[in-house]
């Protein structure tokens, strides 16, 4: 800042001496109108209501400089007492014994959650129908409906770079198990009918475009509902929160499609995300452009995101420099909740002095701080500086920190002291970082043009990935080594799809895998299409069957399905 707006801040020094936050007053009679008034702005700015004005909310001490960790911070917060309203951890009923991936996902994708979609799709496909549009259509049910949101488990875990590969036929990179669940065409059936709010109340709501009641997200809004539900129920996190933002790709043509430069996925739905430190997704809000309030949309997303009425208090929540703000995090102490964060320069509330700052030649491990009564501001050079505030941390508690530098042809080892809420930040803010690479591993997305499809696709992420946490919760509490993120995904997978993980066909005793006549003895000749079965692959009808399998294949030059079937077993 320059000199003229600090010596303004500072005022008449003559006049005033700073004790304890508070002025000595000379007689009145000593007193110009101005130094009165200059009295009444300094009280107001120090003693004020903290959810005033945003915009003039500046550092509130006139004298205000940087400290350096030698000397003593005598104005720490009394710690907060964790008072969570369910007992940290796995609800029941799953916290007991070691339940199964299946039985797991069925807590988030329930059959309620099925129900609602089976519904509103077969109310989609009638309506498209009355359109004109042309395509075959039964009614779904919840256990095709499983099946489907089976297989898009199975297209994570068995990547191929177009959907319809995974029914593609005389080529080397066939693919033969999803043709036995579900034909092709009925996958893209179900798939381009999904519906997830009820088409009736959607026209209902396409009516109120332009008007403070139209829903933007109503055509998603029922699913995420139900799953942020499940999310919550299912779960209670510990102490330790964190709030950041998620990318999640898409190509559709959709007026919320952010961009964030700082992220993996740069352009797609942003969203808002509350996690454990485990990475567990506790609530996640979609992003709408022009929702914020007065006071920010930081704010409003951290305020809506951490529920004192649902969570209990005592938590702490690490942000990011998007979220952190002086207000928000006073609110937050208000409602019984610390907060830790990084902050940007100059943002309202921040300190402004320059009085002994860290500068670009401050050797790395100088810490510097500033106390405004509950906020604390830090500030630590590491290879560049790093800027803090936090609500529940001291200055320093002797935190060392080990570092190599190159010099003189080798590296040399030099320990820095590091600031306590540097340390907890590091250790507890990774939360949705952990999410995020556990869902990159085996995402469901798909290329879509549809941005309803893209969010149902991570709904699924979702509770695939929160259901693999609560079992490694489960696992470490029964002191048992838990499945990989693959195997656990291929279980459930499995389960879903209604079939065994290791899908061999069992050989009766005395019999080989033979194609044999579908017909028997007795069938009359007259009668060609008596006898004949649909092939296990193709669908196709066919004369011939595995004497082993018992199911119909094809066995024609061009189509020879009985070879296809057999493969990762030997014919005997």
């Amino acid at each position: 800042m320059s000199a003229r707006r600090s010596s303004r801040v500072r005022g008449p020094p003559s006049k005033f001496t700073d004790e304890t936050n508070g002025f000595e007053e000379m007689s009145g009679e000593e007193m110009s109108d101005a130094e009165r008034g200059h009295i009444q702005w300094y009280r107001g700015r120090t003693h004020g209501d903290v959810t005033g004005d945003v915009g003039r909310d500046r550092s509130r001490s006139p004298h205000q400089r940087w400290r350096t960790e030698a000397e003593p911070d005598d104005g720490v917060p009394q710690s907060l007492t964790f008072n969570p309203k369910r007992a940290p951890g796995v609800q029941p009923p799953l916290n007991m014994g070691s339940p199964s991936p299946g039985e797991i996902f069925s807590h988030f994708f329930s059959a309620a959650v099925f129900k609602l979609l089976c519904e509103n799709t077969n109310k989609n496909a009638a309506k498209n129908l009355e359109r004109g549009k042309k395509f075959d259509w039964s009614e779904v049910t919840p256990g095709e409906m499983q099946k489907f949101v089976g297989m898009l488990l199975y297209m994570s875990v068995l990547d191929l770079p177009r959907m319809s590969d995974f029914w593609r036929r005389e080529s080397i990179f066939h693919v033969a198990f999803p043709a036995t669940v579900m034909v092709r065409n009925r996958f893209m059936s179900i798939l381009s009918n999904l519906q997830m709010s009820d088409p009736e109340e959607c026209e209902e709501n396409d009516k109120k475009k332009g008007s403070e009641d139209y829903d933007q997200f109503h055509l998603v809004r029922p699913l995420m509902e139900m799953i942020c539900m499940n999310c919550k129920s299912i779960y209670h996190p510990r102490q330790h929160l964190a709030v950041d933002e998620r990318m999640v790709r898409t190509k559709a043509r959709f007026g919320i499609k952010q961009y964030l430069k700082g992220k993996p996925t740069k352009w797609g739905l942003k969203f808002f995300v509350l996690a454990d430190v485990n990475g567990y997704i506790i609530d996640f809000i979609l992003y709408k452009p022009n929702r914020a309030s007065g006071k920010g949309l930081s704010f409003d997303i951290v305020a809506t995101l951490v529920d004192k009425d649902s969570l209990g208090s005592g938590y702490i929540i690490y942000t990011n420099n998007f979220f952190t703000n002086p207000i928000l995090f006073r609110h937050l102490r208000q409602q019984g909740f610390g907060a830790c964060g990084t902050y940007r320069q100059g943002r309202d509330g921040t300190p402004t002095t320059q009085e002994n700052a860290l500068t670009k030649t401050s050797p790395r491990g100088s810490i510097r701080w500033i106390r405004d009564r509950e906020l604390l501001f830090v500030k630590w050079m590491d290879v560049r500086e790093v800027s803090l505030c936090s609500t529940v941390h001291s200055v320093f508690s002797g935190d060392i920190v080990d570092h190599y530098v190159s010099g003189d042809g080798a590296e040399q080892k030099i320990s820095l002291l590091r600031p306590t809420s540097v340390t907890e930040y590091n250790k507890y803010m990774g939360g949705v970082d952990t999410s995020d690479q556990m869902i990159g591993t085996h995402s469901v997305p798909r290329k879509t043009m549809r941005w309803t499809v893209t969010i149902f696709q991570h709904l699924v992420d979702i509770a695939a990935t929160n259901s693999f946490i609560i079992h490694t919760d489960r696992c470490d509490s029964m002191q048992q080594n838990p499945m990989t993120r693959q195997r656990f995904q291929e279980q459930l997978t499995a389960h879903l799809l209604g079939v065994k993980l290791k899908n061999v066909p069992q050989i009766p005793p005395g019999q080989k895998h033979l194609p044999v006549p579908t017909r028997s003895e007795h069938t009359e000749a007259h009668k060609a299409g008596q006898g004949r079965r649909r092939c296990r692959l193709c669908h196709r009808s066919t004369a011939w069957m595995c004497e082993a399998c018992d199911v119909g294949l094809c066995l024609q030059p061009d189509r020879n399905c009985f070879w296809q079937h057999h493969q990762g077993h030997s014919l005997q």
